[in-house]
């Protein structure tokens, strides 16, 4: 069951995705040559939703977890936020500010999940990466659309 509370608040954050879509101002955008092919977006963040519940839950299990779970609840908010700030609103320096905190959030998380489970931080790494892509990928167009 308790799975499934951390699988409804990933399934929310996934939501902006559907609400706030990127649309023609995206696609004017110039990108950099690493920009991943559209459809690979929702491949990504639907395997690293799933790995993010799953991280979760099994933080619930974990004597000492307490702060790990805090972070968990912060870089949730901060994934919800981004979506509609850089596609919603159209803001690249507030999303890039959002992507930092959310980086930072998610590193500390694994770091201590790390400390707490080593297989609760590995399940942790895939998401990192891919925030570190879309950061790299956010600033790029930050440099690029002045």
């Amino acid at each position: 069951m308790t799975f499934y509370i951390f699988l409804i608040a990933c399934c929310a954050a996934a939501s902006t995705g559907i609400l706030f879509k990127p649309g023609s101002w995206y696609a004017a955008l110039q990108k950099p040559g690493f920009t991943p092919p559209n459809w690979v977006f929702p491949i990504a963040w639907t395997t690293i939703y799933l790995l993010i519940a799953w991280a979760g839950y099994r933080l619930t299990l974990l004597p000492g977890s307490e702060v790990a779970l805090a972070l968990w609840a912060a870089q949730i908010a901060l994934n919800t936020l981004w979506t509609p700030v850089f596609f919603g609103a159209n803001r690249i320096v507030a999303g890039m500010v959002i992507l930092t905190a959310l980086w930072l959030v998610v590193a500390a998380m694994t770091l201590l999940a790390l400390q707490l489970d080593v297989i609760t931080g590995l399940i942790l790494f895939p998401y990192l990466g891919w925030l570190s892509v879309a950061a790299a990928l956010n600033f790029s167009i930050l440099r690029l659309n002045r």
